[in-house]
């Protein structure tokens, strides 16, 4: 089976063990994803499949990505994304991935987009410390000295205000605490990166056992 499958971030609920535990976990709406492509070593270089998941209405996509669907006879799919594989003959165009590829207790890493937080200062961005906040200070939240006179030059890679978030997150090592085949659901102990409806990618865990 393919080592991976693409979801939707639904959002953040808790599930009770036997024994009274509650335990925070993040539903994951896994699947089903649609095999649309193979990839060879001879003819590409590397053996993976790509894969589609998510609906977008059909005179959305440009001409191009539309060709690319009906040439393998698949309904258009809003994200492809592309997963390694050991042998893709084992692989069928337009076979279904789902939410039952994973069991209860496995190790996985997810992977998301964060939130986007817009344009931050320093202190919210790195965690400065900020400048006294009386007695005639008037230097606050500002960044502080940016070098020494010499260079006259901002040193590559100084922590400056900027903008904050949507970056690429994998959160590694999560436990899978639930799986519901028939409704493509994921339970995944703990938080995970993005917004409700945010795209993850849950993969095995490359560290846990």
């Amino acid at each position: 089976m393919p080592r991976g499958i693409l979801g939707k971030k639904v959002g953040m609920t808790q599930i009770f063990t036997n024994k009274g535990l509650a335990i925070p976990v993040t539903v994951i709406e896994a699947g089903p994803c649609i095999v649309v492509q193979k990839k060879t070593t001879v003819k590409d270089g590397y053996s993976a499949i790509q894969i589609g998941f998510g609906e977008k209405r059909e005179r959305l996509f440009t001409k191009p990505l539309a060709g690319h669907f009906s040439k393998s006879g698949i309904r258009p799919l809003r994200f492809l994304r592309e997963l390694l594989v050991e042998d893709t003959e084992a692989f069928q165009i337009g076979q279904e991935i789902k939410a039952d590829i994973f069991i209860q207790g496995e190790k996985v890493d997810v992977s998301g987009t964060s939130r986007g937080k817009g344009f931050a200062g320093a202190i919210k961005r790195h965690g400065f410390h900020r400048g006294p906040m009386a007695h005639g200070s008037k230097y606050h939240r500002r960044p502080g000295s940016l070098g020494a006179k010499g260079p006259a030059r901002v040193y590559k890679g100084r922590k400056l205000p900027g903008h904050m978030g949507t970056d690429r997150v994998t959160v590694q090592n999560l436990e899978v605490i639930k799986v519901d085949a028939a409704r493509n659901l994921i339970a995944v102990r703990g938080a995970i990166p993005g917004p409700k409806g945010g795209l993850v990618m849950v993969k095995p865990s490359t560290k846990g056992s």
